[in-house]
């Protein structure tokens, strides 16, 4: 039973949590991420961006992005931008930026993604 993921949790994460939750939150982000990258590029195509068809693709591209804020929020992680996700390690936020495979940087509460520190600068 060690498979199950907690829905709605608020703790903590270590980072081994953290790591162990990256495959799920990787396979959700990047099923998301290809679709808005297709449907990007139609709209891209569409010679009237003002169109009905492109407000249509701008809709289903706002919503699979929220549906995917919603599931890392669900998971606990606090999502960061477009393809971002933070977990809040007690001291910071490890942070992860897709498709990077595995968490290795982290940064302060008050410090964003450009600030971010690699895990190493931890225990040196």
């Amino acid at each position: 039973m060690e498979n199950i993921v907690e829905i709605r949790r608020r703790k903590k994460f270590s980072l081994d949590e953290a790591q162990k939750l990256l495959p799920l939150i990787f396979r959700l982000t990047e099923e998301s991420a290809i679709f808005v990258k297709k449907r990007q590029k139609h709209l891209d195509a569409l010679p009237n961006q003002k169109s009905d068809k492109a407000l249509e693709i701008e809709t289903e591209i706002a919503l699979v992005v929220e549906k995917w804020q919603s599931k890392l929020e669900k998971l606990g992680a606090v999502p960061k931008g477009l393809w971002l996700a933070d977990f809040d390690s007690g001291f910071g936020y490890y942070c992860w930026k897709y498709p990077e495979t595995e968490i290795v940087h982290w940064h302060g509460y008050q410090d964003g993604f450009s600030n971010r520190q690699p895990l190493s600068d931890l225990t040196n």
